[in-house]
């Protein structure tokens, strides 16, 4: 054959291959045959032509299939509220896409622009790869002198940070800047809830308050309380899932409740609080302060005055040491050695869940199950049917305090006083695997579906579980976890929080001084949009997304 001719044959058919196929096969077949391909790969295929990078950017059904088959699906609840959010966004855009102040979001979404699942897609794969691979870039803020830090949340490029002192402090994470210093509790800050810029602080003084962190300001005080508010939760509007009467243990899609998000706060004095979160700008807090010498602040000392305050919840016999809520449901755990279940619809309890026999810890709630977790100083873990009240399963294993739980699409983690990590199936109720490492008391944790990290005895380790699958759990060498250290030689790890590339810790130096640590898993070539920050338990709640503005267009479909 003519060489000339033959490369002439070669370079057409390579050129029909890559211009021609989209159109001569059908969708299916494509997505078929691109999910095949790397994530790496599939990002140089996009660029070979532009029906090919319109096809990979908005194919769902792609994207879809590679989160399920790359094991980055989470059953649907945190993916569905993602895109929920794209949408709004969208929708917002579109509304103002003439306001330049909207520039940026009116080019957001267009033609072309990438799926919604291919966003996550990337930001998991990214999240994984990253923590697993890359040495990070690691620094310290001095934080709180010698105080001991009680709390800490990542969000937004900020670090925000309380004390047993009083003190709520806003850092950058870029650079380590002080951005305000928030003060007014008259005691230690033990509890602290943020959505978008509103963030809500409990005390020792027992009161609440509210701040807006575009300017530090406190804007509300709730009294209410009579002792510590030891824990807060906000409650975010979630589908309800409603049993159906076809079946025992059929359901059907309810309302969405709360319409706006509430804040539930347990205290030391037995009782939990309902409140509605206040909105920044709210009018009532102007209308309330009218009066007053509060310097714009609405404080509310008596709770049947207080326009946010909407219900008592008693019943406990002793102080509220953990809270858990999704919807209309909330989850309590008590030193009375019970767990109470309370829908916050409408303020009543609907069961007193008896079977610990020492002090209740920690609570968490599985929604995918429609369980309840709690741990306790008996050193077992519970498993709560919400439908009926029934324990569905007692987990054994540990042998001291179980004093942090948390859930994710396909794990329930248990962090105990033993100096060890259990993670358990919490369909069936059996261990998955044991996590052996730490020499103390687990002090912190925070999990994904990809890692675990864990403070105890002065270190941090990062502890990869993406292959841990079902069967029972083995605490020999054969079949170790890889874990790496992130800190070593603390005098003690309090807190840890991650989102996106950012990772922290609070710690206390041989010098008893304490600081935050602050890891950057990120590179200077990523995108903002590289990196979607996904709550405890790798399950998107949609704040770094939504504003306000947002929530108001979800609310009106």
């Amino acid at each position: 054959m003519d060489t000339h001719l033959e490369s002439t044959t070669s370079n057409s058919t390579a050129r029909l291959t890559v211009t021609e196929a989209s159109p001569i096969l059908p969708p299916e077949l494509i997505t078929h045959i691109f999910s095949y391909l790397h994530f790496s790969a599939l990002v140089r295929a996009s660029g070979v032509c532009k029906s090919w990078r319109n096809y990979i950017n908005t194919d769902t059904r792609l994207w879809r299939g590679l989160l399920e088959t790359n094991n980055m699906w989470y059953g649907g609840a945190s993916e569905t509220a993602f895109v929920n959010s794209i949408n709004a966004r969208h929708h917002r855009a579109q509304k103002f896409k003439n306001d330049r102040e909207h520039g940026a979001l009116s080019s957001f979404i267009n033609a072309g622009a990438p799926n919604p699942y291919k966003m996550l897609f990337r930001s998991r794969y990214i999240t994984r790869t990253r923590y697993a691979k890359t040495e990070p870039k690691h620094t310290t803020i001095p934080a709180h002198g010698t105080s001991f830090i009680t709390c800490l949340i990542i969000s937004r490029d900020r670090v925000i940070s309380a004390s047993e002192q009083s003190l709520i402090l806003v850092h950058s994470l870029s650079t380590g800047e002080l951005l305000h210093t928030l003060e007014g509790h008259e005691g230690g800050v033990w509890s602290l809830v943020l959505h978008n810029d509103t963030l809500v602080s409990g005390s020792t003084d027992r009161t609440i308050r509210v701040w807006d962190l575009r300017s530090g300001a406190c804007t509300h005080v709730f009294g209410g309380h009579t002792s510590t508010v030891r824990c807060l939760v906000l409650v975010r509007p979630a589908i309800q899932m409603l049993e159906t009467k076809v079946q025992w243990g059929g359901e059907k899609k309810g309302p969405r409740f709360p319409k706006r998000p509430l804040i539930l706060s347990g205290g030391r004095d037995s009782s939990l609080r309902v409140w509605k979160l206040p909105r920044l700008g709210d009018l009532e807090s102007e209308i309330l302060a009218e009066d007053t010498d509060s310097g714009g602040i609405l404080e509310a000392w008596v709770p049947e005055d207080n326009p946010y305050h909407k219900f008592h919840l008693t019943g406990h016999g002793d102080a509220i040491r953990a809270i858990a809520a999704r919807g209309r449901t909330a989850v309590s755990g008590s030193y009375d050695c019970t767990v109470g279940v309370w829908d916050i619809a409408t303020g009543k309890r609907k069961w007193a869940l008896v079977g610990h026999t020492q002090k209740v810890y920690s609570v968490a709630i599985d929604d995918d199950c429609h369980q309840a977790a709690s741990g306790s100083m008996d050193g077992t873990v519970r498993l709560w049917n919400l439908h009926n009240g029934q324990c569905a399963h007692v987990l054994s294993g540990h042998t001291s305090l179980v004093g942090l739980l948390a859930v994710s699409h396909s794990h329930l983690v248990s962090a105990s006083a033993d100096s060890l990590l259990r993670i358990w199936d919490p369909n069936e109720g059996v261990l998955k695997k044991a996590l052996i490492g730490h020499t103390g008391a687990i002090t912190c944790f925070q999990h994904d579906g990809f890692k675990i990290i864990s403070g105890s005895d002065g270190a941090l380790k990062m502890w990869d579980i993406s292959n841990i699958g079902h069967g029972a759990a083995t605490l020999d060498n054969s079949d170790e976890v890889p874990v790496r250290d992130l800190l070593t030689g603390a005098a003690g790890v309090y807190q840890v929080a991650f989102e996106g590339k950012w990772c922290c810790a609070a710690i206390i130096n041989r010098q008893d001084e304490s600081f935050i640590n602050v890891w950057d898993f990120g590179d200077e070539a990523d995108d903002e949009e590289d990196w979607i920050a996904e709550t405890m338990g790798a399950a998107f709640d949609g704040d770094d997304l939504l504003g306000e503005e947002d929530e108001e267009v979800m609310d009106s479909n």
